[in-house]
Protein backbone atom coordinates (compact mmCIF):
# COMPACT_ATOMS: atom_id res chain seq x y z
CA UNK A 1 0.00 0.00 0.00
CA UNK A 2 1.22 3.41 -0.94
CA UNK A 3 2.43 5.55 1.65
CA UNK A 4 2.32 9.63 1.67
CA UNK A 5 6.42 9.43 0.73
CA UNK A 6 5.80 7.55 -2.15
CA UNK A 7 3.40 9.84 -3.83
CA UNK A 8 5.57 12.94 -2.85
CA UNK A 9 8.99 10.96 -4.83
CA UNK A 10 6.43 10.46 -7.65
CA UNK A 11 4.59 13.93 -7.76
CA UNK A 12 7.69 15.79 -6.84
CA UNK A 13 6.38 17.57 -4.30
CA UNK A 14 6.93 17.71 -0.39
CA UNK A 15 5.38 15.55 1.74
CA UNK A 16 3.15 18.45 3.75
CA UNK A 17 1.96 19.61 -0.16
CA UNK A 18 0.66 16.22 -0.82
CA UNK A 19 -1.04 15.23 3.11
CA UNK A 20 -2.69 19.22 2.55
CA UNK A 21 -3.32 18.12 -1.16
CA UNK A 22 -5.40 14.84 -0.21
CA UNK A 23 -7.12 16.36 2.88
CA UNK A 24 -8.86 19.06 0.89
CA UNK A 25 -6.42 22.23 3.00
CA UNK A 26 -8.14 24.90 1.36
CA UNK A 27 -5.31 27.70 3.08
CA UNK A 28 -3.15 25.49 0.53
CA UNK A 29 -1.93 27.63 -2.24
CA UNK A 30 -1.01 25.43 -5.02
CA UNK A 31 -1.80 25.36 -8.70
CA UNK A 32 -4.02 23.24 -10.63
CA UNK A 33 -1.36 21.29 -12.29
CA UNK A 34 0.19 19.92 -9.40
CA UNK A 35 -2.83 19.05 -7.64
CA UNK A 36 -4.27 16.98 -10.58
CA UNK A 37 -0.01 15.39 -10.45
CA UNK A 38 -0.93 14.49 -6.92
CA UNK A 39 -4.52 12.90 -7.11
CA UNK A 40 -3.18 11.39 -10.09
CA UNK A 41 0.00 9.47 -8.06
CA UNK A 42 -2.24 8.94 -5.82
CA UNK A 43 -5.06 7.10 -7.86
CA UNK A 44 -1.86 5.25 -9.69
CA UNK A 45 -0.25 4.46 -6.55
CA UNK A 46 -4.01 2.80 -5.09
CA UNK A 47 -3.28 5.65 -1.60
CA UNK A 48 -5.95 5.58 1.00
CA UNK A 49 -6.42 8.19 3.02
CA UNK A 50 -7.10 8.17 6.72
CA UNK A 51 -10.46 8.44 6.17
CA UNK A 52 -11.26 6.26 3.30
CA UNK A 53 -9.07 3.82 5.75
CA UNK A 54 -11.51 4.32 8.38
CA UNK A 55 -14.32 3.30 6.12
CA UNK A 56 -13.19 -0.48 6.59
CA UNK A 57 -14.77 -0.34 10.06
CA UNK A 58 -17.76 -2.63 10.03
CA UNK A 59 -21.15 -0.98 11.37
CA UNK A 60 -23.69 -2.28 13.47
CA UNK A 61 -26.96 -0.30 11.78
CA UNK A 62 -30.69 -0.55 13.59
CA UNK A 63 -33.67 -0.70 10.56
CA UNK A 64 -37.10 0.31 11.97
CA UNK A 65 -39.60 -0.69 9.89
CA UNK A 66 -43.07 1.32 9.35
CA UNK A 67 -44.85 -1.94 8.04
CA UNK A 68 -44.84 -5.74 9.99
CA UNK A 69 -43.75 -8.57 8.28
CA UNK A 70 -47.99 -8.87 7.46
CA UNK A 71 -48.24 -5.77 6.56
CA UNK A 72 -45.72 -6.27 3.67
CA UNK A 73 -47.29 -9.22 2.38
CA UNK A 74 -50.41 -6.60 1.64
CA UNK A 75 -48.05 -4.35 0.21
CA UNK A 76 -44.95 -5.26 -1.48
CA UNK A 77 -43.21 -2.33 -2.14
CA UNK A 78 -41.93 -2.03 1.23
CA UNK A 79 -40.35 -5.14 1.01
CA UNK A 80 -38.68 -4.80 -2.41
CA UNK A 81 -36.88 -1.55 -0.62
CA UNK A 82 -36.39 -3.19 2.89
CA UNK A 83 -34.58 -6.42 0.88
CA UNK A 84 -32.30 -3.74 -1.31
CA UNK A 85 -31.25 -2.34 2.55
CA UNK A 86 -30.22 -5.85 3.68
CA UNK A 87 -28.19 -6.70 0.99
CA UNK A 88 -26.41 -3.23 0.28
CA UNK A 89 -25.85 -4.24 4.41
CA UNK A 90 -24.40 -7.51 3.83
CA UNK A 91 -22.35 -6.52 0.73
CA UNK A 92 -20.85 -3.48 3.07
CA UNK A 93 -20.30 -6.18 5.51
CA UNK A 94 -22.47 -4.21 8.28
CA UNK A 95 -24.36 -6.06 10.87
CA UNK A 96 -28.40 -5.06 10.45
CA UNK A 97 -31.03 -5.50 13.28
CA UNK A 98 -34.90 -5.14 12.03
CA UNK A 99 -37.75 -4.39 13.67
CA UNK A 100 -40.81 -2.76 13.30
CA UNK A 101 -41.97 0.58 14.66
CA UNK A 102 -44.44 -0.98 17.45
CA UNK A 103 -41.11 -2.78 18.76
CA UNK A 104 -39.14 -1.91 22.20
CA UNK A 105 -35.25 -0.25 21.08
CA UNK A 106 -32.56 1.20 22.75
CA UNK A 107 -29.22 2.33 21.99
CA UNK A 108 -27.11 -0.77 22.26
CA UNK A 109 -24.33 -0.70 20.05
CA UNK A 110 -25.69 0.59 17.44
CA UNK A 111 -24.07 3.27 15.12
CA UNK A 112 -27.10 4.94 12.98
CA UNK A 113 -30.60 4.15 12.37
CA UNK A 114 -32.37 3.27 9.10
CA UNK A 115 -36.19 4.39 9.66
CA UNK A 116 -38.49 2.81 6.66
CA UNK A 117 -41.75 4.64 6.31
CA UNK A 118 -44.19 6.97 8.19
CA UNK A 119 -43.74 7.55 11.74
CA UNK A 120 -45.82 9.46 14.67
CA UNK A 121 -44.39 11.72 16.45
CA UNK A 122 -43.90 10.33 19.77
CA UNK A 123 -42.20 7.25 18.13
CA UNK A 124 -39.62 10.14 16.18
CA UNK A 125 -38.83 11.25 19.24
CA UNK A 126 -37.80 7.26 21.10
CA UNK A 127 -35.99 7.39 17.63
CA UNK A 128 -34.49 11.03 18.57
CA UNK A 129 -33.62 10.01 21.83
CA UNK A 130 -30.86 7.64 20.21
CA UNK A 131 -28.88 10.35 19.49
CA UNK A 132 -27.72 8.59 16.36
CA UNK A 133 -27.14 9.38 12.81
CA UNK A 134 -30.51 8.34 11.11
CA UNK A 135 -31.96 8.53 7.30
CA UNK A 136 -35.45 7.96 6.86
CA UNK A 137 -36.35 6.15 3.95
CA UNK A 138 -39.46 7.12 2.07
CA UNK A 139 -40.27 10.01 4.06
CA UNK A 140 -38.67 13.10 6.33
CA UNK A 141 -40.41 14.28 9.67
CA UNK A 142 -37.88 17.26 10.10
CA UNK A 143 -35.06 17.99 6.62
CA UNK A 144 -33.37 20.44 8.99
CA UNK A 145 -32.23 17.09 11.23
CA UNK A 146 -32.53 14.38 9.08
CA UNK A 147 -31.09 12.48 5.83
CA UNK A 148 -33.63 11.07 3.90
CA UNK A 149 -33.69 9.36 0.32
CA UNK A 150 -37.79 9.24 -0.83
CA UNK A 151 -39.84 9.67 -4.77
CA UNK A 152 -41.18 13.42 -5.15
CA UNK A 153 -45.02 11.85 -5.19
CA UNK A 154 -46.80 14.67 -6.13
CA UNK A 155 -44.31 15.51 -9.29
CA UNK A 156 -44.76 11.83 -10.43
CA UNK A 157 -49.03 12.12 -9.64
CA UNK A 158 -48.98 15.03 -11.86
CA UNK A 159 -46.98 13.01 -14.57
CA UNK A 160 -49.86 10.18 -14.34
CA UNK A 161 -52.72 12.88 -14.62
CA UNK A 162 -50.98 14.09 -17.64
CA UNK A 163 -50.74 11.14 -19.46
CA UNK A 164 -54.49 9.88 -18.82
CA UNK A 165 -55.25 13.53 -19.95
CA UNK A 166 -53.34 13.86 -23.10
CA UNK A 167 -55.32 10.46 -23.72
CA UNK A 168 -58.10 11.82 -24.08
CA UNK A 169 -59.48 11.15 -20.10
CA UNK A 170 -61.50 14.07 -18.78
CA UNK A 171 -63.58 11.63 -16.28
CA UNK A 172 -60.87 10.23 -13.97
CA UNK A 173 -61.24 8.48 -10.78
CA UNK A 174 -58.80 8.37 -7.99
CA UNK A 175 -58.56 5.26 -5.68
CA UNK A 176 -56.03 5.93 -2.67
CA UNK A 177 -54.65 5.34 0.36
CA UNK A 178 -52.89 6.65 3.73
CA UNK A 179 -49.65 5.50 5.12
CA UNK A 180 -50.26 7.18 8.01
CA UNK A 181 -52.92 4.70 9.36
CA UNK A 182 -52.58 4.00 12.93
CA UNK A 183 -49.78 6.61 13.30
CA UNK A 184 -51.89 9.14 14.80
CA UNK A 185 -51.67 11.26 11.43
CA UNK A 186 -54.26 10.73 9.85
CA UNK A 187 -55.39 14.02 9.22
CA UNK A 188 -52.41 14.47 6.34
CA UNK A 189 -53.59 12.76 3.32
CA UNK A 190 -50.94 11.47 1.22
CA UNK A 191 -49.40 13.33 -1.34
CA UNK A 192 -51.09 11.52 -4.32
CA UNK A 193 -54.51 12.39 -3.29
CA UNK A 194 -53.97 16.08 -2.86
CA UNK A 195 -52.44 16.21 -6.34
CA UNK A 196 -55.59 14.29 -7.73
CA UNK A 197 -57.50 17.30 -6.25
CA UNK A 198 -55.41 20.05 -7.57
CA UNK A 199 -55.14 18.78 -10.89
CA UNK A 200 -58.70 18.09 -11.24
CA UNK A 201 -59.75 21.28 -9.23
CA UNK A 202 -57.04 22.99 -11.92
CA UNK A 203 -59.08 21.42 -15.12
CA UNK A 204 -62.31 22.28 -13.89
CA UNK A 205 -63.21 18.65 -13.44
CA UNK A 206 -63.18 17.46 -9.88
CA UNK A 207 -65.81 15.08 -8.42
CA UNK A 208 -65.72 13.98 -5.23
CA UNK A 209 -67.35 11.12 -5.88
CA UNK A 210 -64.55 9.66 -8.21
CA UNK A 211 -62.51 9.73 -5.01
CA UNK A 212 -61.61 6.58 -2.74
CA UNK A 213 -59.57 6.24 -0.16
CA UNK A 214 -58.50 3.57 2.65
CA UNK A 215 -55.37 1.16 2.73
CA UNK A 216 -53.23 -0.03 0.08
CA UNK A 217 -54.79 -3.31 -0.20
CA UNK A 218 -55.98 -5.27 -3.87
CA UNK A 219 -59.30 -6.32 -1.21
CA UNK A 220 -59.85 -2.17 -1.29
CA UNK A 221 -58.69 -1.76 -4.77
CA UNK A 222 -61.48 -4.53 -5.55
CA UNK A 223 -64.14 -2.98 -3.33
CA UNK A 224 -63.48 0.59 -4.35
CA UNK A 225 -63.08 -0.12 -7.91
CA UNK A 226 -67.13 -1.61 -7.77
CA UNK A 227 -67.88 1.30 -6.05
CA UNK A 228 -66.95 3.72 -9.05
CA UNK A 229 -68.22 1.20 -11.42
CA UNK A 230 -71.25 1.14 -10.61
CA UNK A 231 -71.96 5.12 -10.64
CA UNK A 232 -73.98 6.70 -13.09
CA UNK A 233 -71.84 8.38 -15.12
CA UNK A 234 -68.75 6.29 -13.89
CA UNK A 235 -65.05 7.35 -14.85
CA UNK A 236 -63.65 6.45 -18.07
CA UNK A 237 -60.30 6.31 -16.19
CA UNK A 238 -58.65 5.45 -13.08
CA UNK A 239 -55.55 6.31 -11.27
CA UNK A 240 -54.51 4.38 -8.55
CA UNK A 241 -51.80 4.45 -6.09
CA UNK A 242 -50.56 1.59 -5.70
CA UNK A 243 -49.95 -1.49 -7.72
CA UNK A 244 -51.95 -3.73 -5.29
CA UNK A 245 -54.51 -1.83 -5.29
CA UNK A 246 -54.72 -1.78 -9.31
CA UNK A 247 -54.42 -5.88 -8.83
CA UNK A 248 -57.85 -5.59 -7.19
CA UNK A 249 -59.36 -3.07 -9.66
CA UNK A 250 -58.59 -5.17 -12.58
CA UNK A 251 -60.25 -8.32 -10.86
CA UNK A 252 -63.22 -5.96 -9.99
CA UNK A 253 -63.29 -4.97 -13.98
CA UNK A 254 -63.37 -8.77 -14.97
CA UNK A 255 -65.27 -10.18 -12.49
CA UNK A 256 -67.48 -7.31 -13.51
CA UNK A 257 -67.53 -8.68 -17.35
CA UNK A 258 -66.35 -5.82 -18.43
CA UNK A 259 -62.50 -4.80 -19.92
CA UNK A 260 -59.32 -3.72 -19.41
CA UNK A 261 -58.91 -0.77 -21.25
CA UNK A 262 -62.17 -1.11 -23.48
CA UNK A 263 -64.19 -0.17 -20.86
CA UNK A 264 -61.97 1.15 -17.68
CA UNK A 265 -58.28 2.63 -17.95
CA UNK A 266 -56.20 1.71 -14.89
CA UNK A 267 -52.45 3.37 -14.30
CA UNK A 268 -50.84 2.11 -11.25
CA UNK A 269 -47.90 3.49 -8.91
CA UNK A 270 -44.59 1.67 -8.26
CA UNK A 271 -44.26 -1.24 -10.91
CA UNK A 272 -44.02 -3.79 -8.72
CA UNK A 273 -42.03 -7.08 -10.49
CA UNK A 274 -46.07 -8.31 -11.30
CA UNK A 275 -47.29 -5.70 -12.74
CA UNK A 276 -46.00 -6.21 -16.46
CA UNK A 277 -47.10 -9.94 -16.33
CA UNK A 278 -51.04 -8.59 -14.94
CA UNK A 279 -53.78 -8.99 -17.77
CA UNK A 280 -53.79 -6.55 -19.46
CA UNK A 281 -49.58 -5.64 -18.86
CA UNK A 282 -50.39 -2.30 -16.25
CA UNK A 283 -49.36 0.75 -16.94
CA UNK A 284 -47.94 2.09 -13.93
CA UNK A 285 -45.15 4.60 -12.50
CA UNK A 286 -41.80 2.63 -11.51
CA UNK A 287 -40.25 3.29 -8.32
CA UNK A 288 -36.92 2.75 -8.31
CA UNK A 289 -37.07 0.89 -4.93
CA UNK A 290 -34.03 -1.15 -4.93
CA UNK A 291 -31.84 1.69 -6.20
CA UNK A 292 -33.47 3.78 -2.97
CA UNK A 293 -32.73 0.89 0.03
CA UNK A 294 -29.00 0.53 -1.70
CA UNK A 295 -28.30 3.95 -1.81
CA UNK A 296 -30.39 4.58 1.96
CA UNK A 297 -27.24 2.48 3.65
CA UNK A 298 -24.63 4.90 1.62
CA UNK A 299 -25.94 7.84 3.01
CA UNK A 300 -25.97 6.41 6.34
CA UNK A 301 -22.84 5.46 6.06
CA UNK A 302 -21.24 8.11 4.98
CA UNK A 303 -23.19 10.40 7.35
CA UNK A 304 -21.18 7.68 10.38
CA UNK A 305 -17.65 8.07 8.67
CA UNK A 306 -17.63 11.53 7.94
CA UNK A 307 -19.40 12.98 10.81
CA UNK A 308 -21.37 15.51 8.70
CA UNK A 309 -23.53 18.01 10.28
CA UNK A 310 -25.77 18.97 7.17
CA UNK A 311 -28.50 16.86 6.78
CA UNK A 312 -28.97 15.69 2.91
CA UNK A 313 -32.30 15.22 0.93
CA UNK A 314 -31.96 12.89 -2.04
CA UNK A 315 -35.33 12.79 -4.34
CA UNK A 316 -35.19 9.95 -6.70
CA UNK A 317 -36.73 10.38 -10.59
CA UNK A 318 -39.20 7.90 -11.65
CA UNK A 319 -40.38 6.28 -15.21
CA UNK A 320 -44.01 5.91 -16.44
CA UNK A 321 -44.15 2.63 -17.88
CA UNK A 322 -46.55 2.46 -20.81
CA UNK A 323 -48.18 -0.93 -21.55
CA UNK A 324 -51.66 -1.75 -22.27
CA UNK A 325 -54.00 -0.74 -19.31
CA UNK A 326 -54.78 2.37 -20.92
CA UNK A 327 -56.64 3.33 -23.95
CA UNK A 328 -57.39 6.75 -25.66
CA UNK A 329 -60.50 8.00 -26.18
CA UNK A 330 -61.54 9.65 -29.35
CA UNK A 331 -63.90 12.70 -29.28
CA UNK A 332 -67.15 11.44 -28.70
CA UNK A 333 -65.88 9.23 -25.77
CA UNK A 334 -64.57 12.34 -23.43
Amino acid sequence: MATIRDIAEKAQVSISTVSRVLNYDETLSVNAATKKRIFEMAEELEYRSKNQKKRKKKLSLLLINYYSLEGEVEDPYYISVRIAIERRAAKLGYRLTSISRGDEFRQTGFDGVLCLGTFEEEEIRRIDALGLPTVFVDSNPDDTKYDSIAFELRRESRRILNYLWDCGHRKIGFIGGNDTEGTGLEENPDKRTLEYRLFMEEKGVYRPEYERIGTFTSRMGNHFMNELMALPDPPTAVFVANDSLAIGCLNAISQAGKRCPEDYSVVGFNDIPTAKYMVPPLTTMRLYMDFMGERAVDLLSDRIFTKRELPMQITLPAKLMIRESVRCLDGEEK
